[in-house]
């Protein structure tokens, strides 16, 4: 048998070769590296005692100095990890095969979005056209009855008399939403229409990046940075012919409705915040400000805003969206989608952005086969306990036969870190400038604490000189730096067995239907998509209530004044790359009824 030495020996080549290759990515001393190699190897091999262990490393050669560690490739917000979150359990490839096998290659197809020619009367206020739904809009402009002109002018004006109320607006876009009415008007005039997007004016959550428009995350800090060039949305959104005519609020760094300009309002009760953080989307949609908008999503921002503020939304599955351009909280969660009116209108600004995109690796192209006539007796839709009874009602009435369905699934032990640690990632950049400006140490960083009180290691009561989180420091961007990779990795794959887990539980569904808030986390996870839809008028629940903001949701203060009724919204819940199908099962809802024409009283 070998030796002990013999093996060391026989080692100690390839360890040299580690070495060196140390030294020059890291700057660590080769003789120190190959010291520490070999002691390690001795020591777990062969159970080496303490006075092996204790060994010096041989001393550098006098005069010699330490080479300079290689910098890290600077990296900012955008860059997206090697690693990919695919919430299909198995796999992209598995699902493309299953994708084919039930609805054939042709469904890949992406087809034209039909809208119902106009009929009747043009409205004539400015305010009826206003709130008229996308859809119908669209079909006044193929009908060249109204021009995108006309309608860009009193989304605009309506922009700039309801926004100091509101705080809904970051930037109107006045000149350049107007000289794109114009184009679009010329284009339809010359007979090259685009489609049902065709001069639609609408607004865009303040996470995405636009030519020569300020872009600032809700951020002071950003207030006048422009970022040269457009996301992907805005781009596929322009193709379509829409008209962007502002840049919608969100909360500092999309956390919950208050950026730097105040707080934004619901326009159905104005003593409470729209909820976040696509709290300008959902504002300046009920309340009739852009004809549709475009909010994003990482664990509740399109949901809570969208039932706060009374209007129809959708969040897609993860990956259906490109998010280019856009402000990254986390890669693996993040979602873009729209909130409108109407879900009809949802349905037709999803047709034009979804889809994959070379810019953002977690994007596939999925067929989207909407259906405003869908059978809901074909369909297999759950219904959990505490789904809203008068919603349930009124799709049993159309024809669903629910199955009773229970908890869903969940895996002790998921924790927060592994959203913790993309933050920070996505923020280190920003964070390093912050901590350098304020004199804070990242190295003594353990535990942050909220905005504006003292960081670790000092009293509550901050003494002269004491670092203070600035004003645009958020501390869910420090938490994750802390969180050791092994940790991580292993919330990875509880993640992983959460996913199989809910594609085992969906496995009999195509959708289901439960309160309203009630599986926002456990989908920030999964990917699910899921779409809402008011359902009927009513005083709004405190805080906290059924229908409440999901956790991490602005909180409204105590009402100054009663609250008055508004639209109070559901949820339906899809099946992975089911968006179409719930997305018709809402509409069916909503064409029965006609709380969606209602108007919260601001004007």
């Amino acid at each position: 048998m070998d030796r002990p030495d013999d093996l060391l020996e026989a080692a100690q080549p390839e360890h040299e070769r580690r070495a060196e290759a140390a030294e020059a990515l890291t700057g660590v001393d080769r003789r120190e590296f190959l010291f520490v190699s070999l002691v390690t190897a001795a020591a777990s091999t062969f159970g080496a005692g303490p006075a092996l262990l204790a060994a010096q490393p041989p001393s550098r050669p006098a005069g010699a100095e330490r080479q300079p560690a290689v910098p890290p490739f600077p990296l900012g917000n955008g860059e997206p990890p090697a690693e990919q979150f695919m919430p299909y359990a198995g796999g992209t490839g598995a699902l493309m095969e299953r994708l084919v096998r039930e609805r054939g290659a042709a469904a890949f197809a992406r087809g034209s979005f039909r809208v119902a020619p106009w009929t009747g009367p043009v409205p004539t206020s400015d305010e009826d056209l206003a709130f008229l739904p996308a859809h119908r809009l669209a079909a006044l402009l193929k009908a060249r009855k109204v021009t995108s002109t006309r309608l860009t002018r009193i989304y605009l004006d309506r922009l700039q008399r309801l926004n100091p109320t509101l705080l809904c607006a970051v930037t109107i876009m006045e000149s350049q939403g107007l000289a794109e009415a114009a184009r679009a008007d010329a284009e339809i005039a010359a007979g090259r229409y685009r489609g049902p997007l065709h001069g639609l004016p609408y607004g865009v959550k303040d996470l995405f990046a636009t030519k020569g428009v300020p872009t600032t995350w809700g951020a002071r800090d950003f207030e006048g940075r422009v970022i040269d060039e457009d996301a992907e949305v805005v781009a596929r959104l322009r193709e379509a012919g829409a008209v962007l005519i502002a840049k919608l609020s969100t909360g500092l760094f999309a956390q919950n409705d208050q950026w730097f300009g105040g707080r934004t309002n619901n326009p159905w009760n104005l003593s409470q915040g729209s909820s976040g953080s696509s709290a300008g989307p959902g504002s300046a949609t009920a309340a009739a400000c852009v004809a549709f908008s475009i909010g994003t999503e990482t664990q509740g921002s399109i949901v809570s805003p969208a039932l706060r503020n009374g209007v129809s939304a959708l969040r897609p599955t993860f990956g259906r969206v490109s998010r280019a351009g856009g402000m990254v909280l986390a890669w693996s969660q993040d979602r873009v989608g729209p909130m409108t009116r109407t879900v009809e209108d949802a349905a037709m600004v999803f047709h034009a952005i979804h889809g994959a995109d070379p810019k953002d690796p977690s994007t596939v192209t999925t067929p989207f086969q909407y259906d405003p006539a869908i059978r809901l007796e074909s369909l297999r839709i759950g219904v959990d306990p505490n789904a809203p009874k008068e919603f349930v009602d009124g799709l049993r009435a159309l024809g669903m036969r629910p199955i009773a369905i229970g908890a869903r699934p969940t895996v002790p032990g998921m924790g927060g870190g592994g959203l913790n640690v993309e933050y920070a990632a996505a923020f280190d950049d920003y964070v390093q400038r912050k901590a350098k400006e304020i004199g804070l140490d990242l190295n003594t960083v353990v535990t942050p604490t909220t905005g504006g009180a003292p960081f670790p290691g000092t009293s509550p009561m901050a003494s002269a000189g004491t670092p203070m989180a600035p004003a645009d420091w958020n501390p869910r961007f420090v938490n994750g730096r802390t969180v050791k990779a092994f940790e991580f990795l292993q919330s990875q794959r509880r993640r992983y067995v959460l996913v199989s887990r809910w594609a085992e539980f969906m496995k009999d569904l195509d959708m289901f239907v439960g309160a309203p808030t009630a599986d926002v986390a456990p989908n920030a996870q999964t990917g699910h998509p899921c779409v809402v839809v008011p359902y009927k008028f009513d005083v709004p629940t405190p805080p906290g209530g059924p229908g409440g903001p999901p956790a991490g949701a602005a909180q409204p203060p105590a009402a100054a004044t009663p609250l008055k009724p508004q639209p109070v919204g559901a949820v339906i819940t899809g099946a992975l790359y089911a968006d179409d199908r719930i997305l018709s099962v809402a509409h069916r809802f909503q064409a029965s009824t006609d709380v969606h024409l209602k108007r919260p009283a601001i004007q």
